[in-house]
């Protein structure tokens, strides 16, 4: 047999041989490589899930203070609040106002008659479509606070330029409306935000308020009934609350004249937002939060007149 035949033939078996193993080779390097990416985007995604929350409560026994899915002491670090002294039984009535369907007149009337302060966190449709009822607000010594102009996630906003014009907005329309300066008070849409926002919010020398009772009160179709409205307001009410409820709520329309007697007559008082601080807040130690529960924890809706 031909020297040279039998060499080209173990050439041809030693290539059949190599070329699997290259193959093989190059086709873990791209398998390494996108399980690399996969990693790396899951890795970025936790980070944002971590450094983004919805504001969130755990509930303990009746009468005593939630626990915030914050701490009232790392909320201070950036001038941000959810709730007032442990030690008094004050409450800091608020109210979110996305549009106006007829139910603010009743409410500020209630408030009226009982002399008890409020604060109105309003969006920028609310001050253009209901500006007689927010120069009633400002008139009657209530604060007007800041729920930006177009109510939107603000934890999808990246660029300290655009989360100042969502609040800066809404403060020169307020002063056209009622010709005084806004408070510079902030209430994020839906309770959502982030340690990035809070700093944006404190750099542009605005406080940061969220609540520590609300309930259900925004779906239209689906009012609580006075019994359970009142039940839950009453219930859950606690020394410094920061009450959160909605200004397109009949049924609070319809039952504030009684909740605000009823509240009285349980020994509590009534103070403005900005007496809230002047001290720093507490928590009771000890109590399980869960932030599973809507009613618990989300005290805002998604779209822009749910607020």
């Amino acid at each position: 047999m031909n020297l040279s035949f039998i060499k080209e033939k173990l050439q041809e078996i030693r290539l059949r041989a190599v070329v699997p193993v290259i193959l093989f080779l190059i086709s873990m390097f791209f398998v390494g490589r996108a399980v690399g990416y996969a990693v790396y985007q899951a890795g970025t995604s936790n980070v944002n899930v971590l450094e983004t929350e919805n504001w969130g409560l755990g509930f303990g026994q009746e009468g005593s203070q939630p626990t915030g899915n914050v701490s009232s002491q790392e909320l201070l670090k950036y001038d941000a609040y959810y709730i007032g002294s442990a030690e008094e039984k004050v409450i800091y009535l608020t109210f979110d106002c996305g549009f106006e369907n007829g139910n603010t007149e009743a409410i500020l009337d209630a408030l009226k008659k009982h002399d008890v302060p409020a604060a109105f966190f309003v969006v920028g449709h609310y001050l253009e479509s209901a500006p007689d009822l927010v120069k009633r607000m400002a008139a009657e010594g209530h604060i007007v606070g800041n729920h930006t102009y177009h109510h939107p996630d603000m934890t999808s906003i990246v660029s300290q330029e655009a989360f100042q014009k969502e609040l800066e907005d809404v403060a020169v329309l307020y002063e056209e409306t009622t010709g005084e300066k806004m408070v510079m008070y902030y209430r994020p849409p839906q309770g959502k935000y982030s340690k990035e926002n809070l700093k944006m919010a404190q750099e542009l020398g605005y406080s940061t308020y969220f609540w520590s009772l609300a309930y259900v009160d925004w779906y239209q179709d689906n009012q609580p009934s006075h019994e359970e409205a009142l039940s839950k307001l009453t219930g859950r009410i606690h020394p410094g609350a920061v009450v959160l409820l909605h200004n397109t709520s009949s049924t609070n329309g319809e039952i504030m004249d009684e909740l605000l007697s009823k509240w009285k007559a349980m020994g509590y008082t009534f103070r403005p937002l900005s007496d809230l601080t002047e001290g720093s807040s507490t928590e009771d130690d000890g109590i399980e939060t869960d932030h599973g529960s809507e009613e618990d924890t989300d005290a805002d809706s998604s779209h822009v007149i749910k607020t």
